[in-house]
Order: C-alpha cells, then structure tokens, then sequence
C-alpha cells in the first residue's frame, strides 16, 4: 500500500496509489526526492512527529515527519533538523545511518508551507520496550545486563566525545537487532555540549527541556542537563531491565523521600554491578561516573569477576543467570518415583527456560513445589546442556514420550534435540524475527510457532518443512494454546 504524506489528503491510502507517482485522492507526489515511496504509518503516537516505512526500490526506510502544527514553531523545526545533523556526524553500526541529504522538505498539493522530513536506515528490531513485553517482562539476566551496558556505554563514548549527549536516553529509544547489537536511537534532543554550558554560563532560557518520566535526571529537568545525565538515564534504563519494573513503579521507587529500592527485585545482580548502577542514578550529576572511560573500565573488572566465578550476588540461591549462548540446562532430581521424576524433572525444564526469575517466582506460580520436602532434601545435578543457539532461548517443549527436546531462540531458529543424547537432530529457519512460543500438536507430528515477526508457522516434525505461515497479526504473536482436538 503506498500512503500520501499529505496531512490534509482525504485519503491517503487510496487504492489506485500503488501504481501511480501521484495521490489519486489529493495529488500530492507519492515518490519523495525522487527515490523513496512511503509504504505505511508506524506510529503518530508522539506529540512531536509521525513515523512511517518508506522504501528506496527493495531497501526499507525510516521516515520521520514533523507534524504539522509544529511545522511553524522555530524550536521544533531546529530540534527535528538538528537530528538529522548530529546522525551525519556520527558513523557506528549501533547509531541509525544517515545520507548527507537524510533531511529534506517535501511540498505537498497547493500547501503553503513544507513538511520537515527525515530519511534513515530502519532498524530490524524491536525497541527494549517492545523486546521485554515480548519476554513476559521477565528481567534480565546479570550476564545479558554486562553485555548490554557495555554496549550502550561504548556508544555514549563515541557521542560524548562528538561533543554531544543524548538527554532522552530510555529504553524506547534504544532498539535491538537481531544480531544482538544494540542501537541508540532519537537524537531530536541531542545537544552539543559546548552551547549547552554557554547557555548555561550565560543564564539565558535557550536550552529546551527534555523530559521523560523516570528517567529524567533531576538537573535536566532544571533545564541544567550535563554528560553525566545520559549516566542516570542509563541506570533507570537497566533498573527496569534487570527488575521488569518502570522506575516510577511504587514498589521500587519511594516518592515521599526520592529513594530507590531496586535491589530486592533483581537478587540475581551482583554487588559490584548494583553499586554501578546506584552510582549512576546518583542525585547529584557530581557522584555519577566522571565520564564513560569510567563506566567501560568498571564494566571490563566486573565482566572479568563474572567469568572467573568471584562475583557472588547478594541472595544467590534466589535467582540464576543463564548463558544466551546456550539452552537452559536439564536439571533432575534424584527421587525414588519414576513419576515424580519426570513431573519436577519437565516442570523444571519450563522453569528454567524463563531464566531465574521464573524458578524465584515459583513460589507463588508452582507452591507445591516451592515448598516440597523431597526437592528441598534431594541432591540437585547437573545432567547436561544444550549448547547451538546463538542468542537468547525463549521457548522449550518436550515431547510426550520424553524423547525430543525443542527450543525456540531469539535468534530466530528452532533446533530439535535428542533429549538423552544432546545431539541436534534439526535446525528450522524461516521466521525473520525473534521465536517467541512453542507448542507440539497432540499426536507429535507438528511444531507450531509464534514470532515477533508477526506470524505463526506450522512445522513437520518428520521434514522439517515448514507446511503453513499463518498472518494477519499487526505486532509480535506472544501466546499460543493448541486444543486437544486439532486437525491438521
């Protein structure tokens, strides 16, 4: 479907605009610059501007309008403009690519005035938002927090030393590809730090306020922001992630003395990594990291402890971080019933499928074995891993006779196992984006799956083959229940 841009068009997605250059409802031009056609609306959630796909032949676009009624506002159009400027200037695989021409103004049919536009590379991800609804808002593990802060704070080393900070740091902004990299997106409220402090020094009112609740620092929101308020915008960020909790959540947050109580939901995190973060979300900007060296170097001592195993969180017994590179180890209890073994020995498959979180929430979720005398008492082993998987694990399922294991990964394959051997048997490609849920048909002979990519996919367990693609789904596809009477 090709959209006209035209905020005044009747209708914009007119069904003869496909095969045409121009609106057939308004007559607007429909192929901007002479290369990208704009294919469907994203979001015209912000109050600043839309966000739309747009197409340069086969390649996907971002497109980024200023709404209209900000088109006459000096302010908005320099911020809007100023991100494209600060893009061009910073050329890294984790900030979005720009042409030099990435700004543009396009006249709409008889408009007296332009529109404001920016074009520039899509990224094929979601944003940490969408990514965490995606996993349950199940919180992070230590491992994946180390990984991902490093990452952010190696980018904000390369913007700090650009002469510039990002001042809307938050975890909408920052969008993961499926690679795994992460990538820091928005610069609108960018701003170069040499006029910052003249502005500043000068006393003058001309910086404008950026705020987002939660993650605004306190100077910021004084219209004071500094380098070290992208710090405290990065903690809160990782206090959501490593607790599923927004940091304006009254269960961390105490607003009647403005003090945070984090920790005790997120007993998987180390001290030494909790200490990071408590200084980054420091009141004062003084206390925070001097600069990101500061943060990196940390990052690389507590990676390092991690790894050698000198790192010890405050309630170990509480919570267990898995490796992404891996599936979740098979634990078995040592019990004297076959069927007591197969029962805690597949519920705790599932659990540990979750990551930590979930065996620390089974107390609430699973009581009966929570507070169970023979998993208390009986020795716990280590049976083996499944190791291939070269991100995250999202799904398992095992088959009825106990002999197939089925994992579903974020990086976007299914691999089937034998479960007693640990050997892959099969490896299933075809989904363009995180796999999500897994689930086998009662007689096992079909695998379906669901995926951020919006669709549900239909295996052969025998083949591989993947025999139908179920669409019509507008966002990621989260459950999946098959009834004990399905046909296929």
């Amino acid at each position: 479907m090709s959209l006209c841009i035209n905020p005044r068009c009747l209708q914009p997605d007119h069904p003869g605009n496909d095969s045409n250059q121009f609106c057939q409802s308004c007559g607007s031009d429909l192929i901007l610059q002479g290369r990208y056609r704009v294919m469907r609306l994203l979001s015209d959630k912000s109050g600043f501007g839309k966000v739309y796909e747009a197409f340069e032949r086969s390649t996907p676009k971002i497109l980024k309008i200023l709404k209209e009624n900000h088109s006459t506002n000096p302010k908005a159009v320099t911020l809007f403009q100023q991100e494209a400027g600060v893009l061009s200037q910073l050329q890294h695989p984790s900030i979005p690519q720009i042409e030099p021409d990435g700004y543009f103004q396009f006249f709409p049919r008889n408009a007296s005035a332009p529109l404001h536009c920016i074009i520039m590379e899509k990224i094929d991800g979601p944003n940490l938002t969408q990514w965490m609804r995606q996993q349950g808002n199940h919180p992070i593990s230590e491992k994946q927090a180390v990984n991902w802060l490093h990452q952010l704070a190696g980018i904000l080393h390369l913007v700090h030393h650009k002469n510039y900070f990002h001042r809307d740091i938050k975890p909408e902004n920052i969008m993961l590809r499926s690679s795994g990299q992460l990538v820091l997106v928005d610069f609108g409220a960018a701003r170069e730090m040499t006029y910052t402090y003249l502005a500043q020094l000068g006393g003058t009112s001309g910086v404008t306020r950026i705020s987002s609740a939660g993650y605004t620092p306190p100077e910021q929101e004084q219209g004071q922001a500094v380098p070290q308020s992208d710090f405290y915008a990065l903690g809160r960020t990782f206090i959501y992630l490593l607790t599923g909790k927004q940091p304006t959540d009254s269960g961390i947050y105490d607003s009647l003395n403005n003090e945070f109580h984090w920790r005790n939901h997120a007993p998987h995190v180390s001290p030494q990594l909790a200490g990071l973060i408590d200084q980054l979300i420091a009141p004062r900007a003084a206390d925070r990291p001097k600069d990101t060296q500061e943060i990196l170097s940390r990052l690389s001592q507590i990676s390092q402890e991690i790894s050698s195993g000198t790192s010890h969180p405050p309630h170990a017994s509480m919570g267990t971080s898995l490796s992404p590179l891996s599936i979740p180890t098979v634990y078995q209890p040592l019990p004297k019933s076959r069927t007591w073994k197969w029962l805690s020995g597949g519920l705790l498959i599932l659990l540990l499928g979750g990551g930590g979180y979930w065996l620390w929430q089974s107390r609430q979720s699973f009581p009966f074995i929570a507070n169970s005398q023979r998993v208390q008492s009986e020795a716990i082993a280590i049976s083996r891993t499944f190791t291939g998987h070269s991100s995250y694990v999202n799904s398992l399922v095992l088959s009825s006779n106990g002999q197939v294991l089925i994992s579903g990964s974020a990086d976007q394959t299914i691999k089937i196992w034998d479960f007693n051997t640990g050997e892959e048997i099969r490896t299933l490609t075809g989904h363009s984006s995180f796999v999500n849920r897994l689930a086998l048909t009662p007689d096992g002979r079909f695998l379906v799956s669901t995926s951020a990519d919006q669709t549900i996919k239909i295996w052969e367990i025998a083949t591989g083959q993947a025999i139908r693609t179920l669409t019509g789904h507008s966002s990621p596809v989260n459950a999946l229940v098959i009834t004990p009477d399905v046909a296929i």
